[in-house]
């Protein structure tokens, strides 16, 4: 679980912040028409709210204290028909309601899911799986509950208190200015209790972070989990984590839950205060019953909704601390991204005009580092000729991959430059180099779906016979055909339902299938049988003739017929030249070689030359 322990969260400004909210309301702007009949049917149910406490007045004044039932039929039909309006309105608002939350949640998923197509490596290099799909699942669904329902709530609550504040200082001034006496109270509490809450559901969304990449972590690697026997110990990791998670949330829930009744008391405060003047009042003959029934069930009524604001507010902490999360993953930047205007200048705009990619590759004094500071290059040169296949062997951390990830501009060099076909590939689109890459990696992944549907992902377009075609080089079509679904075969989540070699074998066919220019292998024959090995090396010498390729390789065997092989030591070529040159030279590779076939061979076998 070391991602979820070293990966560190931003820290966010500490209390509300209003740029981050107009931020997101541009998600609300699609529904803007809908909002508007929202916020007017809350308007109208708020006024017929309102309405209740008069019509209660009128009843007392007129039937109670006259002691007659003159109008009461059509004052009974009067109340109904204002009971079933409210039902009416209330049925619709949840029916828009719920339309315009499940719509901004898809709005935020598809930005973010997008988005995350678009970042580069380096992104996923320091992100944890779990800190992703919090972001995108409950931090998403808690925005848009909040950008939904928290409206509803807050349009019913405003208007509601607009309406009541002006029936009362209508009906009596001086006990509605009596009443109001408590909102300053009401707002200074507020103004405590929202830091509290805001700081508590900051790290409520932090703690539910790591518990999502330790779900993630621990589905992932259960097999390793059961043969190491860590149950108990990962039990023992997630418990803690659980238990910081529970302890976090009933501090939150904790201050909401005193903050809550404080308002309700503030309310039960401003009713007494009504009905100590009000029934002094009374007393007199200057207010009449009704009047005074109507004022108190205001005094209460006008802090109905200052506690569901008080809630709403509640809720906009919480929401805040997940909003804080899922802008700062929308608005990450690549960091590589297209320089549009120098590519327009470039008259490369278009698909169309971008220039055939042959495959000479130069490093000019090319540098690396990564963001944690590592370096891992430093005034590296190669020159690769288009169609040439060059072999990379050293030790694991030399440079293999950086060099070949670097080629390929899945990440881009800190000083020098690289040039394909002799063009700068940073003045160039980057879809022009990707679209011609071929990329097979040791431990291929596959999507849910079928064989067909996955080498489809190397060419959505591809017909039938494309399909067959590439397979056939790959040497995968007699094994597909010898299953009961062929092509339609399900792989599983992952490949799952596949064989490692299998797996692979696809791999290759969705790679070739586009008929890149430049082809990578990393370590693509490390992880299968040697029966698929060989039948992965008949495919090779026949997929990567007139290809430039790059093989990184701890299979030796894999690389005997590379046009060159570069012995890789600390960012630097230490060694260069054909198989048998390297032997011939008895150097670094030669010992490397000869060591790797006395283990398999048996030590009174020679190396093959």
């Amino acid at each position: 679980m070391s991602n979820t322990n070293t990966f560190q969260e931003e820290v966010f400004s500490r209390g509300i912040n209003i740029d981050l909210w107009k931020k997101l309301l541009r998600y609300a702007k699609p529904y803007r028409n809908k909002l508007i009949v929202l916020a007017l049917f809350m308007a109208i149910l708020a006024g017929f709210d309102a309405l209740i406490p008069l019509m209660q007045r009128y009843a007392i004044d007129n039937f109670v204290v006259a002691r007659t039932t003159a109008g009461t039929v059509i004052f009974f039909i009067t109340y109904v028909l204002v009971v079933v309006v409210q039902a009416i309105i209330v049925k619709a608002m949840i029916s828009y309601a719920g339309y315009i939350e499940t719509g901004i949640c898809y709005d935020i998923r598809k930005d973010g899911f997008e988005h995350l197509q678009k970042l580069s490596f380096s992104y996923y290099d320091t992100t944890p799986v779990g800190w992703m799909m919090s972001r995108l699942t409950s931090d998403i669904w808690r925005l848009g509950n909040t950008l939904s329902w928290g409206l509803v709530d807050f349009s019913w609550g405003l208007c509601m208190m607009i309406i009541t504040s002006v029936v009362m200082l209508v009906l009596e001034w001086k006990l509605a200015l009596l009443s109001f006496t408590v909102i300053p109270v009401l707002f200074a509490v507020s103004i405590y209790f929202q830091k509290k809450i805001l700081l508590n559901h900051r790290d409520i969304r932090k703690t539910n972070s790591m518990i999502t990449a330790a779900f993630n972590e621990g589905i992932q690697g259960v097999k390793t989990t059961k043969t190491l026997v860590r149950e108990e110990g990962n039990l023992n990791d997630f418990m803690h984590l659980t238990q910081e998670m529970n302890r976090k949330s009933i501090s939150a829930a904790t201050f909401a839950a005193i903050y809550m009744p404080i308002v309700t008391l503030l309310g039960c405060i401003a009713a007494s205060l009504v009905l100590w003047k009000g029934g002094d009042r009374l007393m007199v003959g200057t207010l009449s019953y009704g009047t005074l029934t109507a004022f108190i069930s205001y005094a209460i009524q006008f802090f109905f909704p200052i506690r569901d604001m008080a809630r709403i507010f509640t809720d906009l902490q919480s929401a805040q601390a997940s909003a804080e999360r899922i802008v700062s993953l929308l608005e990450t930047k690549p960091d590589i991204i297209d320089n549009d205007e120098e590519i327009a200048g470039n008259g490369l705009s278009d698909r169309a005009d971008w220039p055939e990619i042959k495959g000479n590759i130069v490093f000019e004094n090319v540098s690396f580092a990564y963001k944690t500071g590592e370096k891992v290059l430093e005034n590296f040169n190669l020159t690769v000729k288009a169609g040439e296949k060059i072999a990379l062997v050293g030790d694991t951390g030399a440079g293999k991959s950086t060099i070949v990830n670097l080629a390929c501009r899945f990440y881009e060099p800190t000083g020098g430059r690289i040039l394909i076909d002799g063009y700068d590939y940073t003045k160039m689109p980057m879809m022009w180099l990707h679209s011609n890459l071929g990329y097979v990696l040791q431990t291929p992944h596959l999507f849910s779906g079928t064989i067909k549907e996955n080498i489809l992902y190397g060419k959505l377009d591809a017909t039938d016979d494309e399909i067959i075609q590439a397979s056939k080089l790959v040497n995968l079509h007699d094994i597909v055909m010898k299953m009961e679904k062929g092509y339609d075969t399900p792989v599983g989540e992952g490949g799952s339902l596949l064989s490692t070699g299998e797996k692979q074998l696809v791999s290759f066919a969705r790679a070739i299938i586009s008929d890149p220019a430049i082809f990578v292998l990393d370590e693509a024959t490390s992880s299968v049988d040697t029966e698929t090995e060989h039948l992965i090396q008949d495919a090779i010498a026949n997929i990567l003739q007139n290809r430039t390729s790059f093989i990184i390789a701890h299979r030796l065997s894999t690389i005997r017929s590379a046009d060159r092989i570069l012995v890789i030591r600390d960012g630097k070529i230490i060694e260069e030249g054909t198989h048998r040159e390297l032997l011939a030279q008895k150097g670094h590779y030669a010992k490397l070689y000869t060591s790797q076939y006395t283990m398999q061979l048996g030590h009174d076998d020679l190396p093959e030359q």
